[in-house]
């Protein structure tokens, strides 16, 4: 508890330099926090030790909306723009991004190479299982569910559950029988 106290007692001295921070929000000891300016929390958002919050560009923003629990360790890096709506929560151990190296050319070095940036979004009321990694350019729906260590890439409906490597859609959920139905996945081996 008294640990809380002072991470709510930083996350006030970080408000005079974030773009947005409102309380009772929290912030435990980040890691490495760029573009503070860029950075925008609303009420209710706890986030645990260890953050990595990274934009890239003046422009690039990285959006916490209201009531949004993230466990340690998360490491954000936006180009464009990261968001992630209300009632969501982040598991230990979670990459987002919003941008990837391009390594079409192979004859120069991946970091020599463009950046590739797509919108990225976690849709209100998503859970997010540890490990995950929410790759450029995905869109997850409302009240989606990420499997621990899930590799995410692209859109995905409200209401479904997603896991694997590539992550695919296991489970919908059906507001006729008011169940969450197995979906059938084809594997290709």
């Amino acid at each position: 508890m008294i640990k809380k106290i002072f991470w709510v007692l930083r996350g006030l001295g970080y408000s005079l330099f974030l773009g947005k921070f409102q309380f009772p929000s929290y912030l435990g000891k980040p890691l490495f926090i760029s573009r503070l300016k860029n950075i925008y929390i609303g009420k209710k958002v706890r986030i645990f030790p260890g953050a990595r919050l990274e934009c890239l560009n003046k422009q690039s923003k990285i959006i916490f909306e209201d009531n949004i629990s993230v466990g340690q360790n998360l490491h954000v890096i936006a180009s464009e723009t990261v968001e992630i709506k209300k009632n969501t929560t982040i598991s230990a151990n979670v990459f987002i991004a919003d941008v990837n190296h391009n390594y079409q050319a192979i004859n120069q070095h991946i970091m020599d190479q463009p950046l590739t940036c797509k919108k990225t979004v976690i849709g209100e009321n998503c859970f997010i299982g540890y490990g995950a990694v929410i790759d450029a350019g995905t869109i997850l729906g409302k009240q989606c569910v990420v499997g621990a260590n899930a590799v995410v890439k692209g859109s995905f409906p409200d209401y479904c559950v997603i896991a694997g490597v590539p992550a695919t859609i296991i489970k919908k959920y059906n507001s006729s029988s008011q169940q969450w139905e197995k979906q059938i996945v084809k594997e290709n081996f």
